[in-house]
């Protein structure tokens, strides 16, 4: 493992020619304006793309790819959100000696827009959390965790509302269950409540008071369960509105997004893109017809950071 230092100075060299990127999947052919969002989850620390003998995913990966990746569709694309669905945190030497905090600088300096709370957030106790936390210059939500009288309490957010291209977009998080998942002292007095009430109630607020048109969730509840807990699926079924669900946690390579239809009868997308920063996800809104009917409008595609 390099110095944090000269890591830093490389990635922050991200439009070198020299990195190689591949497309799994080519742009939609909109033609009216469009909003592009960009997504990963669960990174789990993996800065250096996987080592080139690895018995799975060799060579893949690597945060600088993806930064000259997101640079190059930034200069196409007008309107582009950035969010993580969380676990930024764990998973290689660069988290056991820096705690996040490489991470969530180099985030900051792709330019995320948002990220959720992932459980390993947690790994070092709240306090060293929140240090990590100083280095992220976009916010981080969950609004399902009670932070007050923790070291969180002005670290998590709720939601946030972006306006881009004359589309107001709320975007909220939501956040596993701690208990039975996080050792306790970890989590001290951060108190994580029922996603679908909290889910419902984000929906109403994001509606109603800030005229949103469209409602992301980040989510690192997972995508699907077998047992009793409440996971990306159930969400989508029982709360209404919410439009596009990015999810975390369960590590799930989805190739297109779920669909499902929610109380509402409109259309709620999930997708996940596994782990690692493998894979960058991007949904395509034509604006015009999505506004029109939300039932159409959104194109996926996904691309495999470091594939020849």
């Amino acid at each position: 493992m390099i110095d944090r230092k000269t890591f830093l100075k490389q990635a922050a060299a991200y439009s070198a020619g020299a990195l190689a990127l591949s497309p799994f999947l080519m742009g939609s052919t909109f033609m009216g304006p469009r909003l592009t969002i960009l997504y990963t989850n669960d990174t789990h620390a993996r800065l250096d793309p996987f080592p080139n003998n690895a018995t799975q995913f060799a060579g893949l990966g690597g945060i600088a790819r993806r930064a000259n990746l997101i640079r190059q569709i930034r200069k196409k694309e007008k309107n582009v959100l950035l969010f993580d669905a969380g676990d930024v945190f764990q998973g290689t030497p660069w988290f056991d000696v820096y705690g996040g905090e490489v991470d969530l600088e180099l985030m900051s300096e792709i330019e995320y827009d948002a990220m959720a709370v992932g459980n390993h957030e947690f790994d070092h106790g709240l306090q060293a959390f929140a240090d990590a936390a100083d280095k992220a210059s976009f916010p981080i939500l969950a609004a399902n965790y009670s932070t007050t009288n923790t070291p969180l309490n002005d670290v998590i957010r709720r939601f946030i509302v972006k306006e881009i291209a004359g589309v107001k977009v709320g975007i909220f998080g939501l956040g596993i269950e701690l208990p039975g998942v996080v050792d306790p002292k970890l989590y001290g007095g951060v108190r994580s409540r029922d996603p679908e009430v909290w889910a419902k109630g984000m929906v109403t607020s994001l509606r109603r008071h800030h005229n949103c048109d469209l409602i992301i969730c980040l989510s690192h509840l997972g995508y699907e369960y077998s047992n009793s807990r409440i996971d990306d699926i159930t969400i989508a079924k029982k709360v209404g509105g919410i439009d596009l669900i990015i999810g975390g946690h369960t590590h799930t390579f989805l190739d297109q997004p779920s669909r499902m239809i929610n109380p509402e009868g409109t259309r709620t997308l999930i997708t996940q893109m596994g782990h690692s920063g493998i894979r960058l996800g991007r949904m395509d809104v034509d604006i015009n017809t999505f506004l029109e009917n939300r039932l159409s409008g959104i194109s996926s595609n996904y691309y495999v950071i470091g594939a020849t």
